[in-house]
């Protein structure tokens, strides 16, 4: 799974790279944490569109999202028959902008070593993601989003057995464009990220607490917890 991921890059950096056409600021984020604001990238029309989400995905058919478990991730596999994923799944992808993301090596339980996964290149990775409208009774709306993962690839798989789905920009308007791109043309879409895209370096247990979120986390450590 992916419960931490991070979000440094500038507003400016991200409209370039993802296409989208709001301009709003934002400031980087090192340790972001599930049911927490997210970034997203989702077609409006025609039109690419920067929104903040909860993470977190409440289905339209919840009754009270107050008592339903928190989705934030979604496993690629079989997405298209899950009750709680499906209908996003068809009608409404989206992209997540992130930095790297974090996962956790050793017996749970215990302290565990986490460790950052980034690009090699520096860049911004976008995470394949799942977004949803959930209407109230009341009036209340909550938007929400999830992240989807596969299973790891060979650099990850040592620390953990499940990834997010990463894309390549030239995949994004297949990903997003829903209307033109039904699930069973996108299966090829949702697979590990290859072998030699990311880098991982062991970071300090000071992420374990969504509390930090400044750059500290991010630097390197020897890994001494396995």
């Amino acid at each position: 799974m992916c419960g931490r991921y991070l979000l440094t890059a500038t507003p400016e950096e991200l409209a370039a790279l993802f296409g989208y056409l709001d301009g709003e600021w934002f400031p980087p984020r090192y340790n972001i944490a599930p049911t927490q604001p997210i970034t997203v990238v989702r077609m409006v029309g025609d039109a690419r569109r920067f929104a903040l989400v909860r993470w977190g995905l409440v289905p339209a058919w919840v009754e009270d999202p107050r008592e339903f478990s928190v989705l934030i991730n979604a496993r690629a596999e079989g997405l298209a028959d899950k009750p709680s994923f499906k209908g996003a799944f068809r009608y409404r992808r989206c992209l997540v902008p992130a930095s790297g993301f974090y996962e956790w090596k050793g017996p749970r339980g215990s302290t565990r070593q986490p460790y950052l996964f980034r690009r090699r290149d520096g860049l911004p990775m976008a995470f394949a993601g799942l977004w949803e409208t959930w209407l109230g009774r009341d009036g209340s709306e909550i938007d929400s989003a999830c992240i989807v993962t596969a299973a790891a690839n060979r650099v990850v798989a040592g620390v953990h057995t499940r990834m997010p789905v990463i894309l390549e920009q030239a995949d994004y308007d297949r990903w997003l464009d829903a209307a033109n791109h039904p699930p069973s043309t996108i299966d090829s879409l949702l697979n590990p990220a290859p072998d030699d895209l990311l880098e991982a370096s062991a970071v300090s247990t000071r992420v374990n607490s969504a509390g930090n979120d400044d750059a500290g986390v991010i630097e390197p450590v020897a890994p001494t917890l396995f």
